[in-house]
Formats: C-alpha cells, sequence, structure tokens
C-alpha cells in the first residue's frame, strides 16, 4: 500500500482504471494484487476505479474491504445489472484522471499492457487501444464468431473500428470529454472512440486465457452487441431491406404475369396449392424479417426518446476520501494565499 496516496487531490490524478465487475469472486484477489502492483510502477498518482454490475456472489463484499485498505481504489455499486456497455460508461463518467483505461476483471485484459498504452499517450495519441494477436484459452467456436463479429462490424457500419479490438484501450481526456457529450442508450463503445475520431493507434498484446471463472460474453451476448452496433452506426440494413423488398417485387411481377399469360392463353395452369404456399410463406417471411429490421430501429428510437437514466447507482465508496481530500487542499491554499496577502499587503 502506497500511504503517500491518501492525500492525492482528485485533480492530481494522472491516470484511472475502470474495471467493470459482475460475479467475478474468484479471480478478483489475484487482479487486486496485480493492479496494486501497476498502481505502484506508473509514474504519476492514479486510481483504480471498479464498477460492481449487480454480481450476485460475493464480489462486491472483497471490494468493499479492499477499498477501505487501498486509498487509492474506489467502487461503484450499480442498482442491478445494467450491462458490460453501461458498467464501464459509468466508471468513466466518475474518472477524475488525465487518461482513463478502460479494462476487463478476468485478466484476459493484462494490467502490465497498460504500460505500453501510457508511453504511447505521452507520444500524442488520444485514444490507444489494445490489439489482440492470439487469443489463448478459446474455443474454435467462440474464434469463429469473433471473426463473423468483427467482419460483420466492418462491412455493416461506417465507423472505422478495428479488428480483434476489444473496450481494453486508454483514452485521453479531451476524447473522453467528447464522449461524455454522446448520450444514446443502446451503447456500442468501441464504435463510438471510433466515430469521434481523433489521433489513435493500437498496442498489439497476446491475450492469455480467462484466469478464473465463465466468460460473461457468451454467443448470444456477442450477437447483441452486434445489432446495437449495427443499428447504432449504419443504415444499411434499411437500404438492404429496401433493395430486397423491390428484387422480391419484380420477381412477384414476373410471376403475375405469367399466370395471366398462361390464363390468357390457356397454355396449361398449374395445378395444385404447394407452390402456392411457398410462395405466400417465401414472402410472408421476407415481410417479417423487414419489419424486425425497421422494428429494430423503432425501438432504438423508442428508448432513446424516454430519456431514462443510463444507470442507477446504489453505493459510492472510496469516493469521499478522494473529494475530502480536494477540500481540504483548497481550504490549505485558501489559508496560505490569505497569509500571504496580509504579510506583503
Amino acid at each position: 500500500m502506497n500511504a503517500s496516496s491518501t492525500g492525492v487531490r482528485a485533480t492530481q490524478l494522472r491516470y484511472s482504471l475502470v474495471i467493470p465487475i459482475f460475479n467475478e469472486e474468484a479471480v478478483l484477489p489475484l487482479l487486486i494484487r496485480r493492479i496494486v502492483a501497476l498502481l505502484d510502477v506508473l509514474d504519476a498518482p492514479a486510481e483504480a476505479i471498479f464498477v460492481d454490475d449487480g454480481s450476485t456472489d460475493t464480489s462486491v463484499i472483497y471490494l468493499r474491504g479492499m477499498v477501505a485498505e487501498e486509498p487509492r481504489f474506489r467502487l461503484i455499486e450499480l442498482s442491478r445489472n445494467f450491462g458490460h456497455q453501461i458498467a464501464i460508461t459509468a466508471g468513466m463518467d466518475a474518472a477524475a484522471g488525465e487518461a482513463v483505461v478502460v479494462m476487463d476483471a478476468d485478466l484476459q485484459d493484462p494490467p502490465e499492457v497498460v504500460l505500453q498504452l501510457v508511453e504511447k499517450w505521452k507520444e500524442g495519441y488520444e485514444i490507444v487501444y489494445a490489439r489482440r494477436m492470439r487469443r489463448e484459452g478459446e474455443t474454435w467456436f467462440k474464434r469463429l464468431t469473433a471473426s463473423i463479429f468483427y467482419r460483420l462490424m466492418e462491412k455493416m457500419t461506417s465507423v472505422d473500428i478495428p479488428r480483434d479490438v476489444g473496450d481494453f484501450r486508454l483514452i485521453g481526456r479531451k476524447a473522453l470529454d467528447t464522449f461524455k457529450q454522446m448520450p444514446e442508450r443502446n451503447r456500442f463503445v468501441r464504435g463510438m472512440f471510433g466515430w469521434m475520431g481523433f489521433k489513435q493507434t493500437a498496442v498489439s498484446f497476446e491475450r492469455p486465457a480467462r484466469a478464473a471463472g465463465e466468460t460473461k460474453y457468451p454467443f448470444w451476448k456477442m450477437l447483441r452487441l452486434a445489432v446495437h452496433g449495427v443499428i447504432g452506426f449504419s443504415e444499411k440494413p434499411l437500404r438492404m431491406a429496401l433493395w430486397a423488398g423491390l428484387a422480391i417485387s419484380g420477381v412477384a411481377a414476373l410471376l403475375g404475369l405469367f399466370a395471366v399469360a398462361s390464363w390468357a392463353f390457356s397454355f396449361g395452369v398449374v395445378q395444385g396449392w404447394t407452390s402456392t404456399v411457398v410462395i405466400v410463406s417465401f414472402l410472408s417471411g421476407i415481410n417479417l424479417f423487414m419489419t424486425g429490421i425497421v422494428g429494430l430501429y423503432v425501438g432504438g428510437i423508442h428508448s432513446e426518446i424516454k430519456r431514462r437514466p443510463l444507470y442507477v447507482v446504489d453505493r459510492l465508496t472510496g469516493f469521499e476520501d478522494a473529494l475530502r481530500a480536494e477540500v481540504d487542499n483548497r481550504n490549505t491554499e485558501a489559508t496560505l494565499s490569505a497569509s500571504r496577502d496580509r504579510r506583503f499587503g
């Protein structure tokens, strides 16, 4: 523990680590040790903000104890599970550092890589993302679906989202302030940072296997994230639905002309109901599919116009000490200023 950090003001913090937590009790002891080691070697004061996203195990109890012992730790407890993208948003909203690093708790985002991100940030890059060179401990199906996910995002969105890059990245204060001005509810955070531009670069690393516990991003969550990304950053699905509708309408018109010609010239009308059922079922399915695409966009609009808060905080721990230190420092500065005024006045 670094006792000298107890008096560091929030405004003096240079680095903030944002770590979302959801049922990670198995990995937390190892994570805490490696985070403390990282904070000790950083070249400036730093904080680690843990965001508990409605954990149902003992994660939050363990973290409360750690925050009580380590003054550089902060804990945000959300009132329920709002999802990974919202949890990292809550952490970034509370971050006081000039550079904010978002990383997962399962240690597949190695804390030691943060030092490389920091070096690139010092070179003038506003956003430094970590690119996975190898993915250990993952099944072929997981790697395949991840590859499909990135290819889909690359083809379907107009935003430059680097392949094999997750949410593990460093964000400078300028980019973070821009991010806070983006109020959308259905969040695809890596797409939001890609959209805003700024000078960006990558740091490559080999992604280790999960240290303990189970993945919190199964296939269906990846699929939902991909849908949010496409709907939030692209109108291509609507254009595809339009062109598909026109193409199917053209085929239906040709079939209609054939049917009329068959009746008019009596050169044979197909008897039976099979072809009719197949065609009607096909057209009905296409119609429902297109209606579903439009419904996703309408649902997104409905979510936005309700203007509900992105998340609800149940409890904050560790922030009070930082704010108290800031107030004490301001009072000290005011006292010294008044003393100097009296001395030289």
